[in-house]
């Protein structure tokens, strides 16, 4: 491990426990990515697919002008 690893791992010991926790997730991620592991998505995930899915069941789709002024509002430009 090098050494900023190892020095960022260490101050992440006195980072809020939902920081850690985020840390750890994505931590995780990768090593899926890296081991080539299937990626199991959380309860949380599933929740927001399925969110999802239904909305597209039912047509609820953006606008083409809603999505070009939520990209307006955040883009760096």
């Amino acid at each position: 491990m090098n050494k900023a690893l190892i020095d960022v791992l260490d101050r992440a010991q006195s980072w809020p426990q939902d920081a850690q926790v985020e840390l750890e997730r994505v931590a995780l991620e990768i090593e899926a990515e890296l081991t080539q592991s299937a990626y199991h998505a959380t309860p949380e995930e599933l929740a927001g697919i399925q969110r999802g899915l239904e909305a597209a069941e039912q047509g609820r789709f953006a606008t083409e002008a809603e999505v070009r002024a939520v990209l307006a509002k955040y883009s760096r430009s």
